[in-house]
């Protein structure tokens, strides 16, 4: 059964950043070096639960020469983790007021994948908040390349 797009990634303006990597690391999540995986945000509009976000998919980005050698793929995990800061990242500029919280990763349901993503090219991620409570955040989340949905998954985000 077909997966509705939480938000139609060809309405989006590339070419406008709502947020630069430096603007998200280290100032909003600590993530750094390799695990800064989001390049930026492009869209989070005010009264709207969903973000948009993205990462680029570069023939040199670390993981190439080990996943897989000869045919480089963006790997799963990566897709997860990715999402997982552009959800981390709304929670804390939408969801929650203090600077000191720490954001955990809770799990993920619901995870598929759905295409290969191979270098080069620009991963587009959206998300959207399910439930948000004091301790635990839920967001549907979605990633496409070229256009055509590749990932999807529940992210679970937990207040430590």
């Amino acid at each position: 059964m077909p997966t509705t797009p939480l938000l139609d990634p060809t309405t989006l303006d590339l070419g406008r950043l709502a947020a630069k990597k430096s603007d998200i690391y280290p100032g909003v999540l600590q993530h750094g070096g390799r695990f800064a995986l989001l390049d930026g945000v492009l869209q989070r509009e005010e009264g709207s639960q969903k973000i948009a976000g993205f990462k680029e998919i570069r023939t040199d980005d670390w993981w190439c020469a080990d996943h897989i050698p000869g045919r480089p793929i963006f790997p799963g995990v990566l897709m997860i983790e990715t999402a997982a800061q552009l959800c981390s990242y709304d929670y804390k500029l939408h969801h929650h007021s203090g600077d000191d919280v720490f954001l955990g990763f809770g799990g993920t349901d619901a995870t598929r994948f759905r295409g290969l993503v191979q270098p080069p090219g620009r991963m587009i991620f959206v998300a959207e908040a399910k439930r948000i409570r004091r301790s635990l955040f839920t967001y549907a989340a979605q990633g496409f390349w070229n256009g055509e949905l590749v990932f999807e998954a529940e992210i679970i985000g937990v207040v430590v």
